[in-house]
């Protein structure tokens, strides 16, 4: 029978001591657990942890204590749940946004009006914690920027640019499972906050003890929330339009949002750029945060199973290419047939992108605007062909950047919009233009769509386009593999497998003797030889190894949005090496192959 009345705050804190000496829950994970019991600020939490611990529901406990949820890549993300330190609810959210106001008072907006902008997606309770950020803001005195109804997080970046804002939040966990969400953090040049703004920001979360809030509707009342949707909307989508080309528009294209904002965006792009046989996948059209329709519910078009009842559908109704963004509509994948009429083939995020860097390149050229100075912006982990492209159209590479359009975006700030020309990461996110710093799913489906019209004109299709490239720069191949280890148990071994990997490393990667390590931590690269040099990358927890056969190489990180360990693989034929495209696709594939075996088996 349940008890019919709340434990004390003392005895809550009791049965936690005892609950460390019987081993049921970490020390550290007790500790995070006190400080809400103890603590000012969270009063409203109190009954549903003390009715965790009159239920000893100690492994939900843990789950949801068992560390702080960290800033990451673009801001803190993780699985929702009403209490918790590691988990997404009103208190983790409302810190996220307190320190983001308090740093943004002391370090961007420099004694003037602070503004901000705030969007959210379809997951669950988006909407809510979005109303929440502004509230927040609001309170501390900014004139929060609300794109109400669901939104793609590129329309947020433009959003913070063209209103000149200090600040913006996205509430989204992209393509992570349907239980997460996130709030992801912008600058005031809509990109990523980078080192040390990221580190100040941080450290302004952590510090935050009292959330403050304005009630949503008193302050929309008062203009300090103001709607501004409608207007973002229509000036959004022509910022993307001028990035667009002229040429043919016959292809017919099936599209998926993956039960996200992405027919708030691709949809009316491609119709403006004057594509008419557009057809949405019904089954994945609703907006709807269980993403019910998706394989395995993660609607993430890194996944190629996202495109198999797609793909067969745009076979059978004869279409010219499948498009599929992920939720919050800044991430593109595409598949097409082989050749016209031919069999379906999903691309990878490596290979799209070479094909819309050389289509932005070949218009460039002929546009007559494309210079020696010109430049494109790709990571370290990202298919090395992109600079091959590049270099046979004479312009720049940067490619040595960390993960992440933080970093991509970053580059673009540093050196100036008027050369870039795109920017990718091989986890299909894509920018052109200098209107956002971030990927844009609309922008990239839509040069996707022009490239496959262009070529459906040609008798062409995207595969035949990129076995051209291929003979004309030489067959690359990569391979993208997701471990995933989640909870503390996942952290520990992540942490225990790169270790193994820096101290013990392998000697070879498919017979192929390892020449160099690049370890972005230390940064240090270290040769066979013994030979060392350092690495000018800002600092990550990113290991490569380099084989003595140039573009074939490894790399292993943990990922800074999930709970994951990634390893990528490259190989690279050059041009003119004998045999077909098929043999050289099987040959490498055997490597590719015997490559992750290896590096699974360095690392264990």
């Amino acid at each position: 029978m349940m008890p019919t009345t709340q434990p004390s705050i003392a005895d809550c804190l009791r049965q936690l001591e005892a609950s460390v000496a019987g081993g049921t829950l970490k020390p550290a994970t007790a500790a995070n657990v006190r400080r809400w019991l103890i603590e000012r600020g969270y009063e409203d939490f109190i009954p549903p942890i003390a009715e965790h611990v009159t239920e000893q529901n100690w492994a939900a406990l843990e789950a949801a204590f068992w560390r702080v949820l960290p800033f990451g890549t673009a801001g803190r993300r993780g699985p929702m749940y009403p209490i918790g330190t590691a988990t997404i609810n009103d208190r983790t959210i409302g810190e996220s946004a307190q320190g983001l106001a308090e740093y943004v008072l002391e370090h961007v907006a420099h004694g003037g009006e602070p503004r901000a902008a705030v969007a959210y997606d379809t997951r669950h309770r988006s909407r809510h914690f979005a109303e929440l950020c502004a509230e927040v803001l609001a309170a501390a005195g900014f004139t929060v920027y609300f794109l109400d109804g669901f939104r793609p997080t590129p329309e947020l970046s433009f959003t913070i640019r063209q209103l000149g804002c200090h600040a913006g939040i996205m509430v989204s966990a992209s393509h992570n499972p349907p239980q997460d969400n996130a709030v992801k953090v912008f600058g005031p040049s809509g990109g990523q906050l980078r080192p040390p703004d990221d580190e100040r920001l941080a450290r302004a979360v952590d510090a935050v003890t009292t959330v403050r809030r304005h009630d949503f509707g008193e302050a929309a009342g008062a203009g300090r929330i103001v709607f501004c949707q409608e207007e973002m909307d229509r000036l959004y989508r022509a910022a993307v339009l001028r990035q667009s080309f002229p040429g043919p528009r016959e292809a017919q294209i099936l599209y998926s949002p993956l039960h996200g904002v992405g027919c708030q965006s691709v949809l009316p792009v491609l119709a403006a750029d004057g594509f008419s046989q557009v057809e949405v996948f019904e089954r994945h059209a609703e907006p709807n945060g269980d993403f019910p329709n998706v394989p395995g519910q993660i609607a993430n078009p890194e996944n190629p199973a996202v495109f198999d009842e797609l793909s067969a559908a745009a076979a059978k109704s004869r279409a010219d290419l499948a498009l599929a963004s992920d939720p919050d509509a800044d991430r593109i994948g595409c598949s097409a047939p082989t050749t016209p009429g031919g069999a379906w083939r999903v691309l990878n995020g490596n290979q799209i992108g070479v094909l819309l860097a050389d289509y932005l390149l070949r218009h460039r050229r002929a546009r007559g605007d494309l210079t020696a100075e010109h430049y494109l912006v790709t990571t370290l982990v990202t298919t090395g062909m992109i600079r091959r492209v590049a270099d046979h159209y004479g312009v720049k590479t940067v490619d040595d950047v960390l993960t992440g359009f933080k970093w991509i975006g970053g580059v673009v700030d540093d050196l100036g919009p008027e050369r870039f020309v795109f920017g990718c990461e091989e986890a299909h996110g894509y920018m052109a233009g200098d209107y956002v710093r971030d990927k844009d799913a609309a922008v990239a489906a839509m040069l996707l769509a022009e490239l496959a019209a262009e070529l459906k004109a040609e008798g062409l299709t995207l595969h035949q386009q990129l076995e051209r490239l291929h003979k004309l720069v030489g067959y690359h191949e990569e391979r993208t593999i997701a471990r995933t280890l989640p909870g503390a148990a996942g952290l520990e071994r992540m942490r225990a497998i790169m270790h193994s990997l820096r101290t013990e490393p392998p000697r070879t990667l498919a017979g192929l003797p390892v020449q160099a390590i690049r370890d972005y931590e230390t940064s240090v690269k270290r040769e066979a030889g013994g030979r060392t040099s350092r690495l000018t990358v800002p600092r990550s927890d990113l290991l490569f190894f380099d084989t003595e056969l140039p573009g074939n190489y490894a790399a292993v990180r943990p990922s800074g949005t999930e709970p994951k360990l990634k390893y990528y693989l490259f190989a690279y034929r050059p041009p003119g090496e004998e045999g077909d495209a098929e043999r050289q696709r099987s040959d490498v594939e055997r490597q590719l192959t015997a490559m992750e075996a290896d590096l699974m088996r360095a690392g264990g």
